[in-house]
């Protein structure tokens, strides 16, 4: 018998002998468990790490105090009201620079347009000095006086188109904020403060005083006039209730005497 064939074999009882198995308490491979109970293994990891997160001390809420909270209260407070005044201020900023955007738009030409005025005053001053029959009489400043017209019409029109208007003050009420008054004079057929008399036309550029226009006022003879006229009718209704006063007196004097 060799030595190998001795050393191959095993002695009786030997099985019996044998230690256990110390990998029979460790849990199982998930590469040697079926597809099923490997997921579910890793679910419950996964459930248990977090449960321990959540469970940490380090992220269990402080409470605090009750000073400290109203005063971030008051804090959070002041923020809001100050961010709706940043918001109502810039709404406001917003709001006046359309308005003045709009202003100078429509206005830009007011100091341009004062200065026309002028031009138009003295085409119609140049036109008032000729009279009707020096203009029959002279063919040349017939023709003069037409050229006048003709562009005084052209002046107007371009008055028009840029919202440049004539205040019409004659026979109107007066109106401190369109009318000018120069001076008053008695008008018996005119109310008080009606203007008799313009000096010096107005202009008015879109709904923006250009000019006043320069005035007389009334200072109202027909108040007066009225006044005078409604004394007559209070004079007869006094004599006409003084007589029938009279005349309800006599039948209880004469009922007296005969008593």
């Amino acid at each position: 018998m060799n030595p190998e064939d001795n050393d191959n074999e095993i002695e009786p009882g030997a099985e019996a002998t044998k230690t256990p198995d110390t990998n029979l308490d460790q849990e199982p491979d998930a590469e040697k468990l079926p597809e099923g109970e490997a997921d579910e293994t890793a679910e419950e990891g996964a459930v248990e790490a977090e449960s321990n997160e959540e469970t940490s001390p380090g992220d269990v809420p402080e409470e605090v105090p009750e000073e400290e909270e109203e005063d971030l209260e008051a804090t959070v407070a002041d923020l809001n009201d100050k961010l709706l005044r940043a918001l109502a201020e810039t709404e406001n900023i917003r709001r006046r620079a359309v308005r003045d955007k709009e202003d100078a738009s429509k206005y830009a030409i007011s100091n341009f347009a004062r200065d026309m005025l002028a031009l138009s005053d003295n085409l119609h001053r140049a036109m008032d000095s000729v009279d009707p029959e020096t203009r029959q009489k002279d063919a040349a400043v017939e023709q003069i006086m037409v050229g006048l017209e003709m562009t005084a019409r052209e002046v107007n029109n371009a008055f028009e188109r840029y919202g440049i208007k004539v205040i019409e003050a004659m026979g109107e009420k007066f109106d401190h904020n369109l009318h000018e008054a120069l001076f008053e004079m008695d008008d018996a057929s005119k109310p008080p403060g009606t203007v008799v008399q313009v000096v010096e036309t107005g202009y008015v550029l879109k709904d923006r005083l250009l000019r006043p226009a320069k005035v007389g006022v009334s200072k109202g003879g027909a108040k007066e006039t009225a006044a005078n006229a409604e004394e007559p009718e209070t004079v007869a209704s006094k004599e006409g209730q003084t007589a029938y006063e009279d005349k309800g007196e006599e039948p209880g004097t004469q009922l007296d005497e005969d008593l």
